[in-house]
């Protein structure tokens, strides 16, 4: 399939504005393009995408896109325990991911009950590395996580 694909001006005269300001915005990285020569080509994809109307994932790709919640509950931990854990499982939920999708995760610690929930909201892969990496946080036996690390 063949997507069509806009010069400077047409897109300009589209959106009615100066041609300055679109190269402005492409310049900024607002709007994605493709220099061949000395010329931006801007795909149809892209500028809608500026204009907050995206095509569908299905129409783009062909592929429902997928996405996984997972929540995640860690009974018998204590907050200093669990500010660590959220500082990992954010540090991995954040590195080397798709930024068109990105993950969502969010961490609650009870302290009346020693217990911390984490929310995953993303892709089915990415959602599972987050999941693999804390059950080796967990289950590792590193310390990182044991009321004892504190008297180390």
């Amino acid at each position: 399939m063949r997507e069509e694909m806009y010069s400077v001006e047409q897109v300009a005269d589209r959106l009615g504005l100066h041609v300055r300001t679109v190269r402005g915005y492409i310049r900024a990285g607002r709007l994605k393009a493709v220099r061949i020569g000395k010329q931006y080509r801007i795909a149809h994809a892209d500028l809608e995408a500026l204009t907050g109307r995206p095509q569908p994932a299905s129409a783009r790709s062909g592929v429902a896109l997928v996405e996984v919640s997972s929540i995640v509950q860690i009974d018998g931990i204590d907050r200093a325990s669990a500010d660590r854990l959220g500082t990992l499982i954010l540090a991995g939920a954040n590195t080397s991911h798709d930024p068109a999708h990105p993950m969502r995760v969010q961490t609650v610690h009870d302290e009346d009950r020693d217990r911390m929930k984490i929310v995953i909201l993303g892709g089915a892969a990415a959602t599972a590395e987050v999941l693999h990496l804390l059950e080796a946080i967990l289950d590792g036996g590193n310390g990182l996580l044991a009321r004892e690390a504190g008297d180390a």
